[in-house]
């Protein structure tokens, strides 16, 4: 491995010592897997979802060629053909009226699970959703609604939104299905976007409440066109939302997306949106990041708003070579997550409320002198090719990370005549491929452990 030298500070010694620290190196197995993606296969994917004719959740279960049935047995189907090593199911839950929902609904994700091998128990997931809808609306009065039934029985291509998900989650099932990775990795095709992120809705909670380890979720939602309405093009670029404070899991995510999607795919620029979603808008990554997942959302720059949610959403009106170019994204960020050993555990026990409950937060003080930044960590899990870690800090209005101090090995790291109170710090794992984790924070969100 390619290695350099810097100068840094370690906790426990006063001198300065000489450390090595592996490059920012492409790992050839990953800049393998995004050449794989095929633009070619991505467009015969987004053509045939559109040949359903509708993928409104409340169209056909039964027809063999049109409706949400249809379309999703066919999902099934093809990514259960790309390896025998996917294990694919439709993932079903039955949806009572209420709300947006007209009436009572089965719904069903489609869920291809490449398991892992070392970390099997943790999971990375990429995510679209395949249902889709053609807003036809009536006059009530002076005020225009949706006409529900016809709503239902219109033709709802939905060749970007999201067809153009759903391609890039069926691509890369092919593409990574073909390799081995220590972390478990789960292509999810949702259903129910539209009526109100109903089944991501369902897995999110189910999620929770079997204390799934899910690393990141990668959401695919629009990434099929590269110009919009206004002329703006997007051929070079995709938007990543992810929610408030500056520091969250989904946010700590979006910043390794930026990296890592960088790296493998120099032509792409990601731009991260420091909000939740679109202005007053949301998607599927939405009810993980609700459940303390960390969670992205992956949306073209140059959204064409009269095409959304009409008949003219269609292939004709795609791009599936841009589409093509944000899976390489997700290739690169998912295929380097699931290699990666896990984000070092920071946390420690502040102080003690009863016998049965402490107050936990990040191992973060001052050092004994009152002016350093001493940090401490501990990795999860037994990593048999970990390098080391590596301490990140940025200034606390900064957006990305700024600086980086390799440590190797050790488990604490001293900066001296350092603030804690002005700046943000956090550490990363590092395998010997090179393969990082994302960071671990050190910020103040004391929880309950009990």
């Amino acid at each position: 491995m390619v290695m350099r030298l810097i100068t840094a500070v370690l906790a426990g010694g006063l001198s300065l010592v000489t450390a090595q620290v592996p490059m920012k190196a492409l790992n050839p197995r990953i800049a393998k897997i995004v050449s794989e993606v095929s633009a070619e296969r991505v467009g015969a994917t987004m053509r045939k979802l559109e040949g359903f004719g509708t993928r409104n959740i409340f169209s056909s279960q039964d027809d063999p060629k049109r409706g949400i049935g249809a379309a999703a047995r066919w999902i099934r189907d093809e990514m259960a053909s790309y390896s025998p090593r996917l294990q694919v199911r439709l993932d079903e839950h039955d949806i009572k009226k209420g709300a947006r929902v007209v009436r009572d609904v089965r719904i069903a994700n489609v869920v291809a699970v490449l398991p892992g091998t070392a970390q099997k128990d943790r999971q990375v997931l990429i995510s679209g959703h395949f249902d889709s809808l053609h807003i036809v609306r009536k006059k009530v009065g002076e005020l225009e609604r949706m006409d529900q039934e016809a709503t239902i029985a219109a033709d709802a291509p939905g060749a970007s939104d999201d067809g153009s998900g759903t391609a890039a989650v069926m691509e890369l099932a092919r593409v990574l299905s073909q390799y081995e990775f220590e972390k478990t990795l789960v292509f999810v095709a949702f259903s129910g976007e539209e009526y109100g992120l109903l089944g991501a809705n369902q897995y999110a909670k189910r999620a929770a409440s079997e204390k799934t380890v899910i690393d990141a979720v990668l959401n695919n939602d629009i990434i099929g066109n590269d110009l919009a309405g206004n002329g703006r093009t997007a051929g070079t670029g995709v938007r990543v939302f992810s929610d408030d404070p500056s520091d969250s899991p989904s946010r700590t995510l979006a910043r390794y997306v930026k990296e890592i999607g960088e790296r493998y795919v120099p032509a792409m620029k990601v731009n991260l949106v420091f909000r939740a979603d679109r202005f007053m808008r949301g998607g599927d990554h939405t009810p993980f990041d609700r459940a303390g997942f960390p969670a992205v959302r992956f949306t073209t720059i140059a959204e064409f708003y009269a095409n959304q949610h009409t008949a003219s959403d269609t292939f004709a009106n795609a791009s599936p070579k841009y589409t093509a170019s944000v899976a390489s994204v997700n290739a690169a960020v998912a295929a380097s997550l699931a290699l990666a050993p896990p984000a070092p555990d920071i946390l420690t026990k502040i102080r003690s409320v009863t016998a049965n409950t402490e107050i936990v937060g990040p191992n973060l003080s001052r050092g004994k002198s009152g002016y350093d930044a001493l940090l401490k960590w501990k990795e999860q899990g037994d990593v048999t090719d970990l390098a080391g870690f590596a301490v990140v800090w940025r200034d606390s209005v900064s957006p990305y990370w700024e600086k980086e101090f390799w440590v190797g090995p050790g488990k604490e790291f001293r900066l001296t005549d350092v603030s804690i109170d002005d700046i943000v710090l956090g550490v990363k794992a590092v395998d010997k491929e090179g393969n990082e984790s994302p960071v671990s924070v050190y910020r103040i969100v004391p929880r309950l452990i009990p």
